[in-house]
């Protein structure tokens, strides 16, 4: 595979600015600490990546590009005009927990705004032709947000949002593939019942987690209506790691696609099925993003004409999930990987043959 050509990385500041308060399991148990770690979702891992971005091994390869605020008449293609009024008027009280793991502060609205309408300033760059592949380096993530309801850190779907966009300008079938950690409900809840929106969600098998997150991300979960066959669930078990994921876009990716046929491959690109992540520790490291990158760009060559668009989504741990994204962009540009700077732990895979042959042998 050649080198593509550079990536046009879209950032709006004001995401930075919406302030997810302390840790969740503090929120109980505050008294017992003098001092509090800042909530999951914060802006420091936004931060960090884009530094990595601007300052690492492929900043010659990336392109900064600006987000900007979406309309709220953009926000309800996908979500539901009374929701987004809820949420407006939500912040403007003050803000506060909407769900047990999801809180809006009395200047988020902006931010939420930016983090919209920056997926649809990607969107839009690819759309228009001035860029191949674009993403959109945003908070807080959106996979979660459903038609009407928040969930999981999660207020408007920039995913849903793009992939709306591509269908607005006239693409016919568009497939979206989410490797974020947890199940991308809100992105399913979407476009259920629609054909021409194909959602991939590859996730730990975590089934649902309550009134705010009612789908299982299970195989049943298909689609309905006219979005019969139209939603494909891959929930893989605790600690699957880079064999796995890279065999679910071999496996069940690639060949959806190939009967799918989609003029547009959007992406939900969340880091948070790294082996060092707080809230997923799937095993996936750095060469399983380069994969998972990898395999983006080919099947957007294949079917897309090189066009795709990634939008972040999860990835708490700031240590690590920027060098994921990193990977993820490397093997997106067809560059080589860079080494994994927190593989500690050598890779025993060669030799074990040797070994268990001599345990067998009682030497």
């Amino acid at each position: 595979m050649n080198q593509a050509e550079p990536i046009s990385v879209h950032f709006d500041a004001r995401v930075l600015d919406h302030d997810t308060g302390t840790a969740l399991h503090e929120t109980q148990a505050s008294p017992w600490f003098s001092v509090n770690e800042p909530h999951t979702e914060g802006r420091l891992r936004i931060e960090r990546m884009h530094d990595v971005l601007e300052r690492g091994p492929i900043a010659d390869a990336v392109r900064f590009a600006p987000g900007r605020l979406a309309r709220e008449d953009e926000l309800a293609r996908v979500h539901d005009a009374d929701y987004i009024r809820d949420v407006r008027l939500a912040i403007e009280r003050g803000g506060g927990w909407v769900t047990g793991t999801t809180r809006l502060s009395s200047e988020s609205y902006d931010p939420l705004l930016a983090a919209a309408g920056t997926a649809l300033a990607a969107a839009e760059a690819v759309l228009s032709g001035s860029s191949s592949m674009a993403y959109a380096l945003t908070r807080p993530p959106g996979h979660h947000a459903q038609r009407a309801q928040a969930d999981g850190y999660c207020f408007f779907n920039g995913v849903a949002l793009a992939a709306d966009a591509a269908r607005q300008s006239g693409i016919d079938r568009v497939l979206i593939v989410d490797w974020d950690v947890h199940h991308g409900n809100g992105t399913q809840d979407i476009f259920y019942e629609r054909d021409d929106v194909l959602t991939v969600s590859l996730h730990m098998d975590h089934g649902a987690w309550g009134a705010s997150h009612p789908q299982t991300g299970g195989l049943e979960e298909r689609g309905a209506g006219a979005g019969l066959g139209c939603n494909q669930n891959v929930p893989l078990p605790l600690g699957a790691g880079n064999t796995a994921y890279l065999r679910a876009f071999d496996e069940v990716i690639a060949p959806i696609a190939e009967r799918f046929r989609p003029g547009m491959i959007v992406c939900a690109s969340g880091q948070d099925a790294s082996a060092y992540d707080p809230n997923g520790r799937h095993n996936v490291s750095m060469p399983g993003f380069h994969g998972i990158g990898t395999r983006v760009r080919e099947l957007a060559d294949r079917f897309s004409e090189g066009r795709a668009i990634l939008v972040q989504e999860g990835g708490y741990n700031p240590s690590y999930a920027p060098y994921c994204l990193l990977a993820t962009i490397e093997g997106l540009l067809g560059r080589e990987a860079t080494p994994d700077p927190l593989a500690y732990v050598p890779d025993q895979t060669l030799g074990l043959e040797e070994l268990f042959t001599n345990i067998a042998k009682g030497t």
